[in-house]
């Protein structure tokens, strides 16, 4: 509106002096010079004050324009603010503690208890197999970072009477590979690294236990070209038996091949072992219980062999799709044997799981199972979720003059994860036994052969 009065005064003023003939006709030629040129002046000054006006404006436009925006960024800041509040409403006040310089520690643990028992259906030659109840693993430790590409795992096991390292190493990752010093794994296979949390029975195949894979002390590093990934190392033994003074050495070296195929996850794995033993204890035992920890009955057992070393080579293969997972292992474990000839011992096994409740897959790592987590990055919500597996696991420990016999079993598992912390397992097996020759040392069916049955359940607690 005032942009409009301004335009329209000069020429209000020409029309009202041309409204007047009778002064126009008595006005002298310096009266007319006079009055054009105060009509260029008033012109001039009032372009001037458009333009002053039209400045105005537009600052006034935009100051409107920012005052909104200023507004809207301080909602949005307040929504902000209010959704953070409620995010750390639901997360725990302390999750790790942190330093200025790098350093972090982040608490750990597990616990595990179990409960299980197993029955003969025919004569046995002991009958004490029955119940019983344990704490399986009850460790505690820290994990982070330290400054300088370095990070740490330091953990404990209080299980029984006695406290023992499980992993204690420091890792450096600053380049295409990672080193990593001090008691960890061997790389053994897929079943052996993958987390006791997270595994699909309450214990490993039974090849595991029965050829010693443990964690040692040793340097070794691992690295990855795209979907290749390589392990090496060298071990000497683990924390105890370094305590009593055993001083044997290993080679160990694993290679992974873990495409993604369509929506498939695909593993493909081999790796070799080499192991020197101790010249003061050169002695190797091979034996195992009937799937379930609580028990020290072992039904297939070498006795102890004389040798000098000790080489094992394993295959391995697993598939995710969905809710589905497959996976398989073979592993062969030859001792140098000193007097006789040199038996070659085999274990192996096949399982399938499937997820029966939508909405979750089990996790991987190049390398290793995870654990059950939601598909898509979702929650954890309702029901949690529900797991079947079914395996078969054969034990051969015989060959050549040693007869430690053969363990073939047939088990399901239905594992049940509410959340991410907790998790309870349900193990039923039916084992068969062959070539089990009676010994003073152990337990044995009668006839050299028979079958067990075998029930177990855990609850567990991670974090």
């Amino acid at each position: 509106m005032m942009a409009k009065l301004i335009t329209t005064a000069p020429l209000a003023l020409v029309l009202a002096l041309a409204a007047s003939p009778a002064q126009a006709q008595e006005l002298t030629p310096e009266e007319a010079r006079a009055i054009l040129e105060r009509l260029e002046a008033l012109e001039a000054e009032t372009a001037a004050l458009r333009a002053r006006l039209e400045a105005t404006e537009t600052q006034a436009e935009a100051a409107g324009t920012s005052a909104t925006a200023a507004g809207a960024a301080a909602m949005a800041a307040q929504d902000v603010a209010m959704q953070a509040k409620e995010a750390a409403s639901k997360t725990p006040a302390i999750s790790r503690f942190e330093k200025s310089d790098g350093f972090t520690l982040k608490p750990r643990g597990r616990l595990q208890f179990d409960m299980g028992g197993v029955d003969t259906p025919g004569p046995a030659i002991r009958d004490d197999l029955g119940n019983a109840v344990e704490v399986r693993r009850a460790r505690l430790g820290v994990s982070g970072d330290l400054p300088g590409d370095f990070d740490y795992k330091f953990e404990l096991d209080f299980t029984g009477n006695h406290v023992a390292f499980t992993d204690a190493y420091v890792d450096y990752d600053a380049g295409p590979a990672t080193l990593t010093l001090g008691q960890h794994n061997g790389f053994q296979g897929l079943e052996e690294i993958t987390s006791s949390n997270d595994i699909s029975f309450m214990e490993r195949a039974a090849f595991t236990d029965a050829f010693g894979f443990e964690r040692r002390v040793g340097l070794s590093a691992q690295g990855s070209h795209g979907d290749l990934h390589l392990w090496g190392g060298a071990f000497s033994s683990n924390t105890d038996d370094l305590g009593a003074g055993v001083q044997a050495w290993a080679l160990d070296a694993r290679a992974v091949y873990a495409p993604v195929v369509g929506a498939a996850q695909l593993h493909f794995g081999g790796s070799v072992h080499y192991r020197n033993l101790d010249e003061d204890d050169p002695l190797v035992r091979y034996r195992q219980r009937p799937l379930i920890h609580v028990t020290d009955v072992r039904f297939i057992d070498t006795g102890r062999i004389l040798a000098e070393e000790e080489m094992s080579y394993g295959l391995e293969a697993a598939a995710i799709l969905g809710r589905w997972h497959a996976a398989a292992e073979a592993h062969w474990m030859r001792p140098d044997a000193t007097v006789l000839d040199d038996p070659l011992f085999f274990g192996g096994y096949a399982e399938v799981g499937y997820m029966l409740t939508p909405g979750y897959r089990r996790g991987y790592s190049p390398g290793a199972f995870k654990a059950v987590k939601p598909v898509d990055g979702g929650r954890w919500s309702g029901l949690g979720a529900l797991q079947l597996n079914l395996r078969y696991d054969r034990l051969d420990l015989t060959d050549e003059a040693i007869v430690g016999g053969t363990q073939d079993a047939i088990a399901a598992a239905l594992s049940w994860h509410p959340n991410s912390y907790l998790r309870f397992l349900v193990n039923y097996a039916r084992i068969d036994y062959d070539d089990v020759t009676p010994s003073s040392r152990i337990p044995t069916l009668v006839e050299n052969e028979g079958a067990v049955e075998v029930v177990g359940a855990r609850a567990q607690f991670a974090f």
